[in-house]
């Protein structure tokens, strides 16, 4: 049964008839959630957050009429899309509105290899529908199958195509966004190209993305293969030689540190228990050049599979699937006691730095990283899987860390400033916070540093880029 919704719940839904909106406990509760739990930190600290009601806007009409009327209500908004964040990015922590995206799923326009498409939409939808005109998402998350576009934008920025294309924040990953501020009266703003930085990784603090415009790749016909190796830091130098073998087309590389990859179902069977993996999506006309790299550094390719037919099987896993944080995942299914960690590698010593962390950690930190590009040098992002004991160690292996030059974004805070490697928000970004959400209604406690100023109202009208009122 519906539960009965609070006063100030009740006279905000009282105004916006014939929007779709649930109050009922078990539903609410569910939205309220994301992927904390991976975290042990955060689990305790967020399992008893929920919002009041959930609300699903159809188009962007009825979005600007539920922050108009949230506005006038001062009630605050978390905007969802899948809910796969990992670090309690869609879970409201004053109660409010939880804004689900996901009926806003279309796909608008294509033109120039730029896709327009609604936040709504899931990257899993989008880049089928990429593929039939012959071209592919450059970047996706291992959540590729329920995470959205908005939320990727919004949450992440990271991922598959990562080896190739860099993260979201790279110049030419993301064509624009459109977003619905919190202004007095609410509005649509356009943020092309560099301007869409603004909400990028912000959690929705800073608008509420309705429209995405992504740049596309020209589509591969990609092979998912598994190469194992002696020991770790032979597929580590694999790794990075992969990523750094230009004449190689590829996707995808994940250097994984044994046991995890036994806790792989469908693909443990197929390798040789013991040795380290290394799983990489190649062009098919690179298979060869990638079995003579493999050989050169004591690999064997154990699997190979076309990635299409994978994805697309009921019974085949893509091996994106196993990686980024999917491996966590797969081993918190079967091992409740593993927690995670998200590292980046120094560039020039990077294999060096990868494998004294391994050392120095030993049987209690199990490596995983992949080869990615940052600011256009190839490195390694890890997400290592890490034998949970202690908040206080947890901090000790990040300051071990950050001591040895391997930055940490740590995933076992929820706040933007507390999970930033620069540990703040940067002045551009505070600044439109300002001046697009003035009260501080959109997704609250997770800017720490913003400060709501009730006499910024006319500041906030004044806008930026192109405008259309509610």
């Amino acid at each position: 049964m519906p539960e009965r919704p609070s006063p100030r719940i009740a006279a905000l839904l009282a105004e916006l008839p014939g929007i779709e909106a649930e109050t009922d406990p078990t539903l609410v509760r569910l939205k309220s959630r994301d992927f904390y739990w991976y975290s042990p930190v955060l689990k305790p600290l967020l399992d008893d957050k929920r919002g009041e009601v959930v609300i699903r806007p159809r188009d962007e009409a009825e979005l600007l009429a539920v922050l108009a009327a949230a506005l006038r209500h001062r009630v605050p908004v978390v905007p969802r899309g899948g809910g796969t964040g990992n670090y309690g990015q869609a879970v409201p922590l004053e109660g409010g509105v939880i804004l689900d995206m996901t009926a806003m799923a279309r796909i608008l326009a294509f033109a120039g290899g730029i896709a327009e498409i609604e936040a709504g939409a899931t990257l899993g939808q989008v880049d089928a529908w990429a593929r039939v005109q012959g071209w592919e998402l450059r970047l996706w998350p291992s959540t590729k199958r329920t995470a959205t576009v908005g939320g990727f934008v919004g949450g992440g920025g990271a991922g598959v195509g990562g080896i190739a294309h860099g993260t979201l924040r790279e110049a030419g990953n993301l064509a624009g966004v459109t977003i619905a501020t919190m202004q007095d009266p609410p509005r649509l703003m356009d943020l092309p190209w560099g301007r869409a930085a603004a909400v990028n990784h912000c959690f929705g603090t800073t608008g509420v993305i309705t429209r995405v415009r992504l740049p596309l790749a020209p589509a591969m016909a990609w092979r998912d293969i598994a190469v194992s190796f002696p020991d770790f830091a032979a597929a580590a130098r694999f790794g990075l030689a992969l990523g750094l073998a230009d004449g190689i087309a590829k996707k995808m590389c994940a250097v994984i540190d044994w046991p995890l990859p036994s806790f792989f179902k469908g693909l443990a069977e197929l390798l040789p228990a013991g040795r380290p993996v290394v799983l990489a999506m190649v062009g098919p006309c690179g298979i060869g050049a990638v079995a003579d790299l493999a050989a050169a550094h004591g690999g064997t390719i154990e699997a190979e599979q076309d990635f299409a037919t994978a994805e697309a099987s009921a019974e085949l896993t893509p091996f994106y699937e196993f990686t980024w944080n999917h491996t966590t995942l797969h081993v918190l299914k079967r091992d409740k006691g593993v927690t995670y960690l998200q590292c980046l590698f120094p560039p020039g010593r990077t294999v060096e730095a990868v494998l004294a962390m391994r050392e120095r950690f030993a049987g209690e930190v199990m490596m995983h990283t992949e080869v990615a590009r940052f600011g256009g040098v190839v490195t390694m992002s890890a997400l290592p899987v890490v034998r949970w004991t202690t908040r206080e160690r947890l901090w000790e292996i990040i300051a071990w860390c950050e001591a040895e030059g391997i930055a940490v974004a740590n995933p076992h805070v929820y706040t933007l400033e507390e999970g930033a490697r620069w540990k703040l928000v940067g002045a551009d970004r505070l600044a439109f916070k300002h001046r697009v959400d003035p009260h501080g209604l959109l997704n609250p406690g997770k800017m720490t540093s913003f400060r709501p100023v009730e006499g910024n109202r006319g500041e906030a009208n004044r806008g930026e880029g192109k405008e259309a009122a509610a």
